[in-house]
């Protein structure tokens, strides 16, 4: 007679015996043979002794005191996430207990206020990208633009991937581990002063080519040539993929309007406070063509035997719901409630709202920007427009810059030494609606008085 487990985990070692049987290894090491040597624990867990609630709570609250807050400093820094304002009522409205609590619909029609608030950010983001479908959601935005490449790929039976340099370097490396184990072969396009040079892609492309991958505005906040490049990309049979600051697109031209297959995004900067590590939020939009192949979830709107209005999820293409090879994933509770900030943001700022914010941006780093430059050693490395963020060249090497400014709460920007070591005396820097007169004045000061000191 075939033996039943009562228990999750195997007890003993007739258990554990069986089981490694069943599986064809004959023991425990045979088991872990894929992992490194040198990444498997050897011995116990250094864990401290024991506490209290009340000492586990001094405890964590001194490691967190030791953080520097962008409560406490003044933030310049960007690359993927930014100081936004975020309106108390995104706080209220997500805390409340039917979202805040709310296990992730997978049943079609039930949890009716969940699904309306998917459908509702689905049509907001659609408004927003210019887009005929959104789904909801993904993790972030590195996820979101690698599952674009294989959404790409899945489409056009196509194994090469063409990624602009000028993307996130954290993206890209999404993008290599998402495509790696598929065999997906990616290759970068150069840059020309800060952009993407459409004569390499053009040398570049070719008919194994399923996508091309361009962020605008890109890691570098320059503003991409995007109409030229999706002519490019599409004369060559390929899809036209680009990673987008959803702030920005209050004002810039959205990715439908110049051609995109796939708009993707970092959610963050809609009304989601910036944490180390997230939870951030994937925005995923793409042509009606493409729907069927889009990763997550689609919520629909239809009407029930009386006419009534309801909400059904519409696709789910999970594992657990159709065949395992045609799969793609990303539902997740979590996710919900961070689309729902977005959503509430997106409705509380409204199309005027959202272009003031975009308008302010724009007015706000284009004045620091200017008055940085007049800095005896500093100017703006790239001549592009730019929208939120820029590049500048300093005098002294980047990170001693922003290692002597957070001294003084200012929080420079990002030192681009560290992805690329040309760039060692360069500093992105954004600006958002947050920013005063005041404080950049107060970092354009720094800085003088800081190059000054070091000279």
């Amino acid at each position: 007679m075939k033996r039943t487990f009562t228990h999750l985990l195997p007890s003993t070692e007739e258990q554990r015996a069986e089981m490694l049987k069943a599986i064809g290894v004959k023991d425990f090491v045979e088991l872990l043979a894929p992992i490194p040597e040198h990444l498997r624990l050897k011995g116990p867990l250094s864990l401290p002794e024991p506490l209290s609630e009340y000492e586990v709570t001094r405890l964590l609250t001194d490691l967190a005191e030791q953080n520097t807050t962008t409560g406490q400093a003044t933030c310049f820094l960007g690359g993927g996430a930014y100081d936004h304002f975020v309106p108390a009522a995104v706080g209220h409205i997500t805390s409340r207990p039917e979202f805040y609590t709310a296990y992730t619909p997978y049943q079609p029609e039930v949890s009716q206020g969940t699904l309306q608030a998917i459908y509702e950010y689905q049509s907001m983001v659609c408004m927003l990208t210019g887009m005929d479908a959104s789904n909801a959601s993904m993790y972030d935005g590195a996820s979101a633009l690698a599952e674009a490449a294989l959404l790409a790929f899945n489409h056009t039976q196509r194994r090469e991937i063409l990624v602009s340099r000028a993307v996130n370097p954290f993206y890209i490396e999404a993008i290599r581990t998402y495509c790696h184990g598929q065999g997906i072969e990616v290759h970068f396009v150069d840059l020309e002063d800060g952009a993407t040079e459409v004569d390499n892609l053009r040398g570049l492309i070719s008919e194994k080519t399923a996508g091309v991958i361009v962020q605008h505005p890109n890691f570098y906040g320059c503003l991409e040539d995007v109409a030229e490049l999706a002519t490019v990309t599409h004369q060559a049979g390929a899809l036209f993929i680009t990673s987008n600051d959803p702030i920005s697109l209050g004002l810039l031209q959205p990715p439908g309007a110049y051609g995109a297959d796939i708009a993707t995004g970092e959610g963050q900067p809609l009304g989601v406070p910036l944490s180390y590590g997230g939870p951030y939020l994937g925005i995923f939009a793409a042509r009606q063509e493409l729907v069927r192949r889009m990763p997550g979830r689609i919520a629909g709107q239809t009407v029930d035997t009386e006419g009534r209005t309801g909400y059904v999820l519409t696709y789910q293409t999970r594992e657990q719901h159709i065949r395992r090879e045609k799969a793609t994933s990303n539902i997740c509770t979590n996710q919900a409630l961070v689309a729902l900030a977005a959503t509430v943001y997106l409705a509380l700022m409204g199309k005027h709202g959202l272009r003031a914010v975009a308008n302010l941006c724009v007015q706000k780093s284009h004045y620091l920007a200017a008055e940085i430059a007049k800095v005896p050693g500093f100017r703006l490395k790239f001549g592009r427009p730019f929208f939120k963020e820029f590049v500048v060249e300093t005098p002294v090497p980047a990170d001693e810059i922003v290692e002597t400014l957070s001294k003084k709460g200012i929080l420079a920007g990002l030192a681009l030494g560290r992805y690329e070591a040309a760039l060692s005396n360069c500093l992105l820097i954004a600006v958002t609606e947050k920013r005063t007169k005041k404080e950049m004045d107060g970092l354009v000061a720094a800085l003088r008085e800081c190059t000054r000191a070091k000279a």
